[in-house]
């Protein structure tokens, strides 16, 4: 049954850090592998894992209806060109227009919906086209995954995808052997709290940058970090002058981005995610995995990873008061109580989000998609 499975997605970055496992597993089952995404300062490296990568260019921020019609054409020509026995997409624009493409020409598609982004942050008219694009984008698709059960059942409530498509996944899975936790390392006088992600007003920077502060008028040698991409074109993006100056405040210290998030989190005391949603955030779930105590915010995504009290604390979303006493009174337990809870987290991350999990629903998904391809189309 194998031949050639199109991965679509808006960063070769995100290939490389998050589908590694997917795409050796589907190399290793037989399948070519090609990857349809803009090329960036990664696509050169696809090829080291055995991947062909085919550039298309997406303006993921953009709002344009002609730039989004080139985009589902120039998705039309290439998915032709390739003729692939699957498609399967990742991030907004891939699941709407990659995705109809696709299904214009007999191809069956999974989805990823990985979070729903500021589109689905309140009501509104840009909240009402994005829903009117996935439900047309969707209505065909043979698997759409979910990272957890508030988003899936946001879009089965709202007629966007029906019940026998809706599935859940543990996220993009943790590769566990790889993030492993290290021996316990000397620590620093200073504890140190880290936040990793892209940086965006969304993910909570603010409030982390605000409770920063705020914890510094009682315990003023703490640290605090900041690691990802400091970016451009997202409307929700934390400008490199705001960054700039809270270093010259001495608030925050940004490590700027990286392609190994691990020496960092392991010379952390504690990761932290402040967002106002997410899907299933890689970063909580790397933390737990390397046995960090973790505090997020209490929404959708985070408290899926975050058991209060148990592995981590969570904090009430867009306040950093209640972050700034989450990490006070984390400081102040001893650290045989934090000990104990990296420790919880990991065992967490081991019994719920090993990446085996992840690969096995994507290749059961595969095969039936292809089983149902072969039997003739679904009725609308």
């Amino acid at each position: 049954m194998p031949g050639t499975v199109v991965l679509s997605i808006n960063a070769c970055w995100n290939v490389l850090n998050f589908r590694r496992g997917l795409i050796a597993a589907l190399r290793a089952e037989g399948w070519r592998v090609v990857v349809l995404a803009p090329a960036d300062a990664y696509a050169a490296r696809l090829a080291e894992i055995g991947v062909e990568h085919v550039s298309i260019a997406i303006d993921s921020a953009g709002l344009s209806p002609i730039r989004d019609l080139g985009l589902l054409l120039r998705y039309r020509r290439q998915i032709k060109r390739i003729r692939p026995d699957a498609f399967l997409g990742f991030t907004a624009k891939p699941n709407v227009y990659g995705s109809l493409a696709a299904q214009a020409l007999g191809i069956p598609v999974i989805n990823n919906i990985s979070g729903l982004g500021t589109a689905f942050m309140k009501s509104g008219p840009l909240r009402w086209i994005v829903e009117r694009l996935y439900r047309v984008a969707l209505r065909r698709s043979a698997t759409v995954f979910f990272q957890n059960v508030e988003d899936r059942q946001l879009f089965l409530d709202s007629g966007l995808v029906r019940p026998g498509q809706a599935h859940l996944l543990p996220g993009s899975g943790i590769d566990l052997a790889r993030f492993a936790p290290a021996p316990a390392l000397r620590r620093p006088a200073m504890f140190t709290f880290l936040l990793v992600g892209r940086l965006l007003w969304q993910k909570g920077v603010g409030e982390y940058v605000e409770a920063a502060r705020l914890v510094r008028r009682e315990m003023p040698e703490t640290r605090f970090h900041l690691l990802g991409f400091l970016e451009t074109a997202n409307v929700s993006a934390v400008a490199k002058a705001d960054v700039e100056a809270w270093q010259t405040e001495a608030l925050v210290e940004y490590l700027g981005e990286t392609d190994d998030v691990r020496p960092h989190i392991a010379a952390a005391d504690c990761l932290v995610l402040p967002s106002y949603r997410e899907g299933l955030p890689r970063a909580l779930l790397e933390g737990a995995a390397l046995a960090k105590p973790l505090i997020a915010s209490d929404v959708p995504g985070c408290r899926q990873i975050v058991e209060h009290g148990v592995n981590g604390l969570l904090c009430a979303v867009r306040d950093p008061r209640s972050l700034a006493d989450a990490m006070l009174d984390l400081m102040r337990l001893d650290d045989a109580a934090r000990a104990a809870m990296g420790a919880a987290g990991r065992a967490r991350v081991e019994r719920e989000y090993g990446e085996d999990r992840v690969i096995a629903a994507y290749l059961g998904a595969l095969d039936d998609a292809i089983a149902g391809a072969s039997s003739g189309p679904d009725p609308l």
